[in-house]
């Protein structure tokens, strides 16, 4: 072989090995590129979920807080909101009115416990009793009534004069009754409220309807 047939030889083995090294590092390039690609659009995937989760999430926590809104309260009992009146004639009877004075929709369970000058026991209702209620429940719109009847037609039923009552309102159980007693002072109202041996109604949405439960209505 000749010096300048292996000159030549020599060089073209250094260009194949030039050639070779770019082409591993093009690999490595294209390799670590790729990777950092997938990595990427792995995180951002990631990122979409969980924003996506969030949203989700913030969507039934607001779901929630709408239904605890919508939620109706109970009504409670005050001397403010409770009015009694004495009807006479044949259809005698005792309406018990009730406000709702607040600027919210609430409930009424049954019918009101009165206990007429410190009695022990309420008043009898005449739809059921504390222990065995029919379930009667109404909702009272803001600044709405309710009301009640204790009819007073018979000598029995009328009975005495009254001072006070004490009244509680029943809560949706037959053992509960929510805040309470308020107390309704007749003579400092200048009231004159007779009940003996008489019933209360369950709550009603109109004096009417209360009415026609005690056996009163026209």
């Amino acid at each position: 072989m000749t010096a300048r047939r292996s000159r030549h030889r020599s060089a073209a083995y250094a260009a194949l090995a030039l050639g070779l090294a770019g082409s591993l590092a093009l690999t490595g390039c294209n390799s670590h590129s790729s990777k950092k690609s997938k990595k990427s659009s792995s995180s951002s995937s990631s990122s979409s979920k969980s924003k996506k989760r969030k949203i989700i999430g913030g969507g039934a926590a607001a779901a929630g807080a709408g239904a605890a809104s919508r939620r109706v309260p109970d009504c409670y009992p005050s001397t403010y909101k409770l009015t009694f009146s004495q009807q006479t004639g044949p259809k005698s009877h005792v309406a018990v009115k009730f406000k709702n004075s607040t600027s919210r929709d609430c409930k009424l369970y049954n019918a009101p416990l009165l206990r007429f000058n410190n009695a022990k026991d309420p008043l009898p209702l005449s739809q059921g009793t504390p222990g065995h209620l029919d379930g009667t429940r109404i909702t009272v719109p803001a600044h709405g009534y309710a009301y009640a009847v204790i009819p007073t037609n018979t000598a029995a039923t009328k009975g005495t004069e009254q001072k006070s009552v004490a009244v509680d309102f029943m809560g949706i159980s037959a053992s509960s009754v929510t805040h309470g007693p308020a107390i309704v002072n007749f003579a400092e109202k200048r009231l004159h409220i007779s009940v003996g041996k008489s019933k209360v109604t369950n709550w009603s949405s109109s004096i009417h309807g209360a009415q026609l439960a005690g056996g009163v209505g026209k």
